[in-house]
């Protein structure tokens, strides 16, 4: 969902954000790239092969890939909490021009007696 990257104070939240988005896209390519080298690799060798280091290679490639996926899952999270923070400092900035503005304008009307 895009937001309102326009908002003065939010953007360095916005810089983290996209840089956060950007990262994560490139754990989840690694993820998706290791998982296919990883299935080729079990596919390839024979299973009377795969023994001593080469199951040992097999496994750890496995929880490479398991542990890259919960990045994914938990950057992906850090990119949820981020947005709620930008939309939150942009709803609190709005209200702070607003209240500005209606400060301005009470000051300015002429008073009654």
């Amino acid at each position: 969902m895009p937001l309102t990257k326009t908002a003065p104070v939010s953007s360095p939240l916005v810089t983290a954000l996209d840089q956060n988005d950007a990262v994560r896209e490139t754990v989840k390519q690694s993820a998706d790239e290791l998982l296919v080298i990883n299935t080729v690799l079990k596919q390839e060798i024979p299973d009377h092969a795969q023994t001593g280091e080469v199951v040992q290679a097999l496994q750890r490639t496995d929880e490479l890939e398991s542990r890259i996926q919960e990045s994914v899952e938990d950057l992906a999270e850090v990119n949820q909490l981020l947005e709620q923070e930008i939309d939150e400092r942009a709803g609190l900035e709005r209200e702070l021009a607003a209240t500005k503005a209606a400060l301005a304008e009470a000051r300015d009307q002429p008073r009654q007696a």
